[in-house]
């Protein structure tokens, strides 16, 4: 049964008249009634009977013009959802995030989706750099947003977004935040840091090495950046935490920055997925956006905030 026919049976069906159908379908009288003929012939029974001038339906008439226009309906639904799909107004974004990016942009970035096109649906993700790349190899996240790493633009396709810095951070009061401090001086304190495999962690450590300095004295390894000030802040501990977490209203308000050149790290931070000759368009959109939108959320925090 050819979907035409049924489309235009129901014409003639809402109409009653096969002329006043031919005349809004533009197609003639004889090709109608041919077309009511090759459905009755495959269900084996009369769908219209004459009536007066124009044509009413049978029992089997009424039923089959329910399905057929259940089935338009069905039809032209699934015409706007792939249109849609086809657009990135619908899909399944799944993200995998670093702490700060996902504190301070992808807000920004899903708010304004969610508004533009409210059948885009999230999967989000926070973990450190090492496991969202070990994630994105598996197929189990889209796309990963964060701090560029070694090897990404060997192995994936890159989107530079802005920068970030990451500064030594101590508790309010800390001894450190009551002198002008060396990087020699942060040797007498305990750390708490990420993991070794995680670039911040790898960058920290050499740059003690590079000044004949042993590395910093771990007390507390955690992957969970926004743990980190809750554990530092009755202490005397360290961290390398991002500048953008510093401050009032902030993940790291408790905390304030250790100022030192030597121990800033400025990184650039990106968003990379696989390599591939596609890409779902719900994520297609999802990366324009997120460079529309990464410019003012990375700007540089002014001084006032950071106090």
């Amino acid at each position: 049964m050819e979907l035409r026919d049924l489309q235009y049976f129901e014409v003639i069906a809402t109409t009653g008249h096969i002329g006043r159908a031919a005349e809004k379908l533009g197609r003639t009288q004889p090709a109608l009634s041919k077309s009511v003929r090759r459905i009755e012939s495959e269900i084996g029974t009369k769908l219209l009977v004459k009536s007066g001038r124009g044509v009413a339906l049978t029992t089997a008439g009424r039923v089959m013009l329910e399905r057929a226009r259940s089935l338009r309906m069905s039809v032209e639904q699934n015409l706007r959802e792939m249109a849609d799909i086809a657009k990135g107004a619908v899909g399944n974004v799944r993200v995998g995030s670093g702490a700060t990016t996902a504190e301070y942009l992808l807000p920004l970035v899903c708010s304004r989706i969610l508004r533009e096109a409210p059948g885009i649906k999230f999967e989000i993700s926070i973990g450190m750099n090492d496991v969202l790349r070990t994630a994105l190899d598996d197929g189990k996240v889209d796309i990963v947003v964060g701090p560029v790493t070694k090897g990404d633009e060997s192995n994936y396709t890159v989107h530079r977004l802005g920068e970030d810095s990451v500064v030594v951070a101590a508790a309010r009061g800390h001894p450190l935040t009551r002198k002008k401090a060396t990087i020699a001086d942060l040797q007498d304190y305990g750390w708490v840091l990420p993991a070794r495999s995680v670039v911040t962690r790898q960058w920290i450590d050499a740059a003690f090495a590079s000044r004949d300095l042993s590395e910093p004295d771990v007390a507390i390894q955690t992957n969970n950046i926004s743990l980190s000030p809750r554990l530092i802040a009755p202490t005397d501990l360290l961290t390398f935490i991002s500048r953008r977490n510093l401050g009032r209203g902030r993940v790291g308000e408790p905390l304030v920055e250790i100022s030192l050149p030597e121990t800033t790290m400025h990184r650039e931070v990106v968003a990379v997925h696989r390599n591939s000759s596609y890409m779902p368009p719900a994520v297609e959109r999802f990366i324009a956006i997120l460079k529309q939108e990464a410019g003012p959320a990375l700007e540089a925090i002014p001084e006032f905030e950071l106090s």
